[in-house]
């Protein structure tokens, strides 16, 4: 049988079949890898489904040898992250890859090789990555935290692709991390006098959203996200379309005393979102709703209980994230969705996160309500 490594753009429906089952397989006897639903993999990578081609274009690639597919890796450009500011990560020049998996290292090597090749044929001059497609799907490659499951829309792989890709000549550019919290304890008392002080303040609000205006309130939320992130690291603007996509995407899993908007005097100034760990569920269904997996996942979405809840998303406003105000609407907002995660749905931890690196407003708050970092994913750059 031949070793030599065959790397072949994806062009037919054929191969992005083979390019999605390649994750399936090769993630196989991982215990703590969870299977995302092959629905939601295939409309990720479907220009007429998901918004983000409106404004990105990518290339898939597959790699064989000796008759059989052993890896895949994507090459993009996202031309709206081409505009941003490069002291904020992206910027002209700067391509991505991403949704890499390989057999083994050599596998690796051509993978990134071609991938680098079609960036540098668009023009590029500068490689940053893993990216899934968007830096809102599944950013970095995780590097800490393999011992356990990751929790809702987060990623899972192999502890041997940092060292991998490190041989390709990259390095880390940012570190995104989790943090992990036994909800099932006050916050201490330092963290509950501010509450307090925040309760007695007639001037702050904080409320449920309405699931009966979804669309208004997703809306409302994402407006305050893009402002909030407007100058971290690595922030490429959700567009219109985007903001309604994810809505409609999250809308299943979304639970009312879960999401929290903080208004002073009236106005929206901050929000959390908070998520039940939807992959305790999907993971023994290995990716697929047949045969009964999908009447399993109706039900559970019915009245969920999980152990663990996820906050993906939290912003202030720009205007006020250097106030004391900014941590104190944090504090609130968490302590009133711990209280409903806890008495409605069961759980006993949270994830915060992804939490960048330099972030440290978010670092303090975390670590002053004793949660402990428990997952890191970096991505990494190198010259082209």
């Amino acid at each position: 049988m031949s070793n030599t490594i065959t790397v072949r753009p994806v062009e037919t429906a054929a191969d992005k079949k083979a390019f999605i089952d390649l994750g399936y397989r090769l993630n196989a006897t991982d215990p703590n890898w969870v299977a995302p639903l092959r629905d939601e993999v295939k409309a990720l990578l479907d220009p007429r489904k998901n918004p983000w081609f409106e404004h990105g274009e990518a290339q898939l690639f597959l790699a064989e040898r000796g008759g059989r597919m052993v890896g895949r890796i994507s090459a993009h450009l996202d031309h709206l992250a081409l505009t941003q500011p490069v002291e904020q990560g992206m910027g002209p020049g700067t391509g991505n890859w991403g949704l890499m998996e390989a057999e083994d290292e050599t596998v690796f090597q051509a993978l990134i090789a071609h991938a680098e090749e079609w960036l540098r044929s668009k023009g590029m001059h500068r490689s940053l990555g893993p990216i899934s497609l968007s830096v809102w799907d599944e950013p970095g490659l995780l590097t800490q935290g393999f011992d356990h499951s990751p929790t809702v829309m987060m990623g899972h792989n192999s502890p041997a692709y940092p060292g991998w890709i490190g041989r390709a000549g990259y390095l880390p550019a940012k570190s995104l991390l989790t943090y992990d919290l036994d909800i099932t304890h006050e916050f201490p008392p330092l963290v509950q006098r501010i509450i307090q002080s925040g309760e007695k303040n007639s001037r702050i609000v904080i409320r449920k959203v309405d699931k009966s205006r979804f669309a208004e309130e997703a809306a409302l939320i994402l407006n305050i996200l893009n402002d909030a992130w407007s100058d971290n690291w690595g922030f490429v603007p959700l567009s219109d379309s985007e903001i309604a996509h994810v809505g409609k995407k999250l809308k299943p899993i979304v639970f009312e005393d879960l999401i929290m908007v903080a208004e002073v005097e009236g106005e929206p100034v901050a929000f959390m979102i908070t998520l039940p760990d939807l992959n305790e569920p999907l993971k023994p269904l290995k990716g697929s709703l047949f045969p009964f997996g999908w009447a399993k996942l109706l039900w559970w979405l019915r009245a969920p209980k999980v152990r663990t809840m996820r906050v993906p998303l939290m912003g202030v406003v720009k205007k006020l994230q250097a106030s004391r105000l900014a941590s104190q609407l944090a504090f609130m907002m968490i302590e009133y969705i711990r209280r409903e995660a806890i008495t409605k749905y069961g759980a006993t931890r949270g994830e915060i996160g992804w939490v960048l690196d330099d972030n440290q407003g978010m670092r303090a708050i975390a670590e002053t309500i004793n949660s402990s970092l428990n997952r890191e994913y970096v991505i990494y750059e190198k010259p082209l």
